[in-house]
């Protein structure tokens, strides 16, 4: 009975990929099997008698058993019926979730996966997110927010993991489109017991002589901090490196070398002095990064948009 049970969910599963006048007949027979009544089923459907009996006869000879039988005047389902409406419904239940689903994207509701570097998560993008849903009350949307370095995150877009990205500038070959929203400056942080943390401001020759914890390869400041040492002609010892700009930061404050760093709040709770760089001159950009040749749903499109309207840079 249970092979017999499969065997008819794979025929309805033939079926809804069939012609969409199947589709019709499995929800006429859905109607009947819970009417039993070939008059109040068609008036209900909005279709003739003759019509109805016509798909239920057609769905009877594709599926090859008796769906429903006469009990004098009235109309019963069969056993083959029984189990044929368990898989009906629960197919077709599957579908009309389905096509609800995709109308509440086209209604501009829906998920919205964000991608974006750890220091952005802290006030930028939760700011974005809660602004953007109290823009639009009494819609269904909601975001996932994953965080992760420049690279890692800029593969993810190209395997459409994510929707937006908030990181740093995608390298070229990416043939992402981006656009800056937020902006940080970059600064040298050393201990406190450090023989440059007697200075306020440092030209980054000076820090040719002491070891440097590093951004690791495949952080988006990797090339930042590379590029500004390109600028001096210089070449940093590179005692640690790492990905994550807050560890840097608590590997300074424990004396493991100095570093180049985004300013963050968290330098002021640190035991490290933050020095200015006075050459050359940086600061870092962030950029909503999107992938405009895939599809974006409209929920998407308008989080971005939203963001765009409200940008200054």
């Amino acid at each position: 009975m249970i092979d017999f049970f499969y065997g008819l969910c794979y025929a309805l599963h033939k079926m809804m990929g069939g012609v969409t006048m199947n589709l019709l007949h499995l929800r006429y027979f859905a109607e009947l099997a819970h009417t039993l009544h070939y008059t109040r089923a068609a008036e209900r459907l909005c279709i003739t008698q003759p019509s109805l009996s016509h798909a239920i006869t057609q769905l009877e000879s594709e599926l090859g058993v008796p769906l429903f039988e006469k009990n004098g005047r009235s109309t019963a389902l069969t056993r083959f019926g029984e189990q044929f409406l368990e898989c009906v419904e629960q197919s077709l239940s599957t579908l009309d979730q389905g096509v609800e689903s995709l109308q509440r994207v086209a209604r501009g509701e829906g998920l919205i996966r964000l991608g974006l570097l750890r220091t952005l998560g802290i006030e930028l993008v939760p700011s974005l997110a809660s602004r953007f849903l109290a823009a639009h009350p009494g819609q269904d949307i909601r975001f996932t927010f994953h965080t992760d370095v420049t690279q890692h995150l800029l593969e993810g877009l190209a395997a459409k993991r994510f929707d937006l990205l908030f990181c740093s500038r995608p390298p070229a070959e990416f043939g992402f489109a981006s656009i800056p929203v937020d902006r940080q400056d970059l600064v040298l942080i050393v201990p406190r017991n450090h023989p440059l943390a007697q200075f306020h401001t440092v030209d980054l020759s000076q820090t040719l002589p002491y070891p440097q914890v590093y951004f690791a390869k495949g952080s988006g400041l990797r090339g930042v901090v590379d590029g500004l040492f390109a600028q001096i002609n210089g070449t940093p010892q590179i005692a640690y490196e790492t990905e994550e700009d807050q560890v840097i930061a608590g590997l300074v404050a424990q004396g493991f070398g100095i570093a180049v760093v985004p300013y963050m709040e968290l330098l002021l709770r640190l035991n490290v002095k933050i020095l200015q760089i006075s050459f050359p001159v940086w600061e870092r950009n962030f950029y909503l990064v999107s992938d405009d040749r895939s599809y974006q749903a409209p929920a998407v499109r308008r989080f971005r948009q939203f963001i765009l309207d409200g940008t200054c840079l």
